[in-house]
């Protein structure tokens, strides 16, 4: 019984094989982008970071969360990557050693937002000062230890 739910959660994770080529693939894209390679007008002096590459099991295809700088015009700089999309595809290719290209998917990541939403939560006044508390507590802890 054991041994099925393993298999499941392996199956769910990606392999060392796909974070590395995520990584090298994510690379290459933020290369391309930072050195203005891509002759679009909604990308001309647009700074794109792309957070993640997430790349499928057969690593033919790679979806890419990113994000504008300032979070600004996001779907005029999603529309022209996906337009671009095939030339940077190309360009990755290139720069990136791969038994295929990958296909290029873009995503506007959604982690910012997240993290400002938790930073707004532990700022909130009802909150915060049950972290202080934690806090001492942990200090408190520490010096007795010693």
């Amino acid at each position: 019984m054991a041994n099925q739910r393993e298999s499941r959660n392996r199956a769910r994770s990606p392999s060392q094989r796909q974070l590395r080529a995520g990584e090298l693939v994510r690379h290459a894209v933020a290369e391309v982008l930072t050195r203005e390679e891509i002759h679009h007008e909604d990308l001309t002096g647009v700074a794109v970071t792309v957070s993640e590459v997430s790349m499928s099991p057969d690593l033919r295809q790679a979806t890419c969360f990113i994000m504008p700088l300032g979070g600004k015009d996001t779907d005029k700089v999603l529309a022209a990557l996906h337009h671009t999309g095939p030339w940077l595809s190309g360009q990755v290719a290139r720069r990136v050693r791969l038994k295929f290209a990958p296909r290029l998917r873009f995503q506007i990541d959604q982690s910012f937002d997240n993290a400002d939403h938790i930073g707004r939560l532990l700022k909130r006044g009802d909150v915060a000062p049950d972290l202080t508390a934690g806090l001492a507590t942990e200090a408190d802890d520490g010096n007795n230890g010693a």
